[in-house]
C-alpha cells in the first residue's frame, strides 16, 4: 500500500487548488491531510472534516490543536476523531510558539495516547515569524520517553535539524519521520536517504509529498530513482528494495489507524 502522510488543502500563505490535490492522491493508495490555516482550530477542523468525509475511501485528516488554548482532554479527542471523522492531531510547535514539552502540551499527549491518536509534528518550513528552536527534534525526546505508546511522526524530516531526527529515531521505538521529498533539492534527498540508511532507520522513513509544494507521483518516481541522482559518481547507494520499502510501507498500521 501507497501512503502520502503529508498534504495540505488549507494554508494561510497561499490558495490552494482542491482539484489539484485530488489529482495528486491518484498516484497513491491513500493520503493524510493535515489541517493548517489562520483561523480558530475549531473552524479549520469543521473544514477539513468536510473536505475528508466526501473523500473517506481515499483520505483520512489530523486535526489542528494549540494545545496551551484548545480544549486537550481525552473526550475532546475522542470528538475529533468520531464527531468530525479526523484520525489523529498535528502540531505547530514553531509556528504556534510554545515548547513541545509545555506542561500543556505534555497533558495533551497524555490524552492521545490513552486513546491511541498519533501525533504529527510539523516544523512550519522556515519564515521570519516562526520559533525555530521549538522545531527542534530533540526536544521531542522527553515527550517520546514520558509516552511510550504515543505514536509520533517527525515532519519533513525535521528540516533543517535532520541529524536530531535520526537520532530519534534510533533512540526511540515510537518515533517516526516523515520524509517528504523536495524533487528540486538533489542534494539534500540523497543526503537525508543516505544518513538514514548509516544510522540503520530506513524502517522508521514514512513517504510523503508534502503536498501543494510536491506531487506524489513525480516524489515517488524520485525516490525509486534515487540511485540515478549522482550517477557516474562513486558515492555511496542506497538498497533500491530499501527504498521501495519507504514507498510502499503501510503507514496506516504503523501509526495504529484505521480506515
Amino acid at each position: 500500500m501507497i501512503v502520502d502522510c503529508h498534504t495540505h488543502i488549507q494554508s494561510s500563505v497561499q490558495n490552494i487548488d482542491r482539484s489539484e490535490h485530488l489529482t495528486s492522491a491518484e498516484n497513491v493508495d491513500f493520503c493524510m491531510v493535515l489541517a493548517a490555516g489562520e483561523g480558530s482550530s475549531k473552524e479549520i477542523n469543521k473544514d477539513l472534516s468536510e473536505y475528508i468525509n466526501n473523500h473517506k475511501n481515499k483520505m483520512l485528516g489530523f486535526a489542528f490543536i494549540e494545545p496551551t488554548n484548545d480544549p486537550i482532554s481525552a473526550k475532546d479527542l475522542i470528538f475529533i476523531r468520531n464527531e468530525l471523522g479526523l484520525k489523529g492531531v498535528v502540531l505547530y510547535c514553531s509556528g504556534c510558539g510554545f515548547h513541545p514539552a509545555h506542561t500543556r502540551a505534555m497533558q495533551f499527549y497524555e490524552s492521545a495516547q490513552e486513546i491511541d491518536m498519533p501525533v504529527f509534528f510539523h516544523n512550519d518550513g522556515v519564515c521570519r515569524s516562526l520559533v525555530l528552536n521549538y522545531a527542534q527534534p530533540y526536544l521531542l525526546d522527553e515527550v517520546a520517553g514520558a509516552f511510550p505508546d504515543l505514536k509520533i511522526v517527525v515532519g519533513d524530516m525535521g528540516v533543517p535539524f535532520v541529524e536530531q531526527t535520526l537520532t530519534m529515531l534510533l533512540k526511540h521505538r515510537n518515533v517516526y519521520a516523515d520524509l517528504t521529498l523536495k524533487p528540486n533539492r538533489v542534494w539534500q534527498v540523497y543526503n537525508t536517504v543516505v544518513s538514514a540508511h548509516e544510522y540503520g532507520v530506513m524502517n522508521k522513513l514514512l513517504f510523503g509529498s508534502g503536498f501543494p509544494s510536491g506531487n506524489a507521483g513525480q516524489c515517488i518516481e524520485t525516490l525509486l530513482g534515487f540511485n540515478k541522482l549522482l550517477a557516474d559518481t562513486n558515492m555511496p547507494r542506497v538498497p533500491r528494495d530499501s527504498i521501495r520499502q519507504i514507498v510502499e510501507r503501510d503507514t496506516l498500521q504503523l501509526l495504529g489507524i484505521e480506515k
